[in-house]
């Protein structure tokens, strides 16, 4: 297993952004067009693009996916997708506009059978997003959190068949403060599966220190912030990772 970095492209009204642990209300604009951002992450040496609707991870379906469909067309690289996706047709819509897989988060909890259907016909195509307030998942765009343990989750979802998983500490979430390396540990472990970190990575010892965990089934770490800010260098990045 070889350790893959996915520069964030975070979507809000057309734009370019991140959210300070997924507040809405704390919002930075990096960026008017987020097709020119995945064509410079693709020149940088990318190897997958990670993009969220967040205006349809707010209201339950796709909003940007006209946009998503142009990014995805625009590099050669595959692009996955997350925010919003909670029925067939969302998902068949994406995938139709060329996004290579797609991210459920809120639906993996609230409807496992819509869930199971998911994974049994379109296998791999299907990432699981865990995401996760002091362990306990957080749905709907993170505006509500469960009393369901994000590792229990996991099991679970494992044993329909999910192969990968997203997890994002939201407490971590644009803090620039590291990863929760232990709780994704954790989480590759009892799932026995590949574990995408999500959250807190600022700088290239971050990835440094997960990268040192593909053997355990940490397989990649989404990166946003620190890109944008510039405390990593994506090309860099990629040369001492590989």
């Amino acid at each position: 297993m070889s350790f893959t970095i996915y520069p964030a492209i975070d979507i809000l009204g057309g734009r370019c952004v991140r959210l300070l642990q997924g507040d809405y209300a704390k919002e930075t604009v990096y960026n008017q067009n987020p097709v020119e951002v995945a064509k410079a992450w693709e020149a940088q040496g990318a190897r997958w693009i990670h993009t969220v609707d967040l205006d349809g991870a707010k209201v339950g379906h796709p909003v940007n996916h006209a946009l998503i469909g142009e990014i995805a067309r625009a590099v050669n690289v595959p692009v996955q997708l997350g925010g919003g996706l909670r029925t067939l047709t969302d998902v068949e819509t994406l995938l139709g506009l060329g996004v290579a897989r797609v991210i459920i988060g809120t639906a993996a909890l609230e409807n496992r059978t819509f869930v199971g259907e998911l994974l049994a016909k379109y296998g791999e195509k299907i990432v699981i997003g865990l995401d996760a307030r002091d362990g306990f998942v957080a749905t709907r765009g993170w505006l509500e959190t469960t009393q369901v343990q994000a590792t229990e989750l996991a099991v679970e979802l494992a044993s329909m068949g999910a192969k990968t998983f997203i997890f994002t500490d939201i407490s971590r979430d644009g803090m620039m403060e590291g990863p929760n390396v232990a709780a994704i540990r954790e989480l590759a472990k009892v799932s026995g599966q590949s574990v995408i970190a999500s959250g807190g990575v600022s700088k290239l010892s971050d990835l440094t220190e997960l990268a040192a965990h593909v053997a355990d089934g940490i397989s990649g770490a989404i990166v946003g912030k620190a890109l944008y800010e510039r405390t990593i260098d994506l090309a860099s990045a990629q040369s001492s990772l590989s």
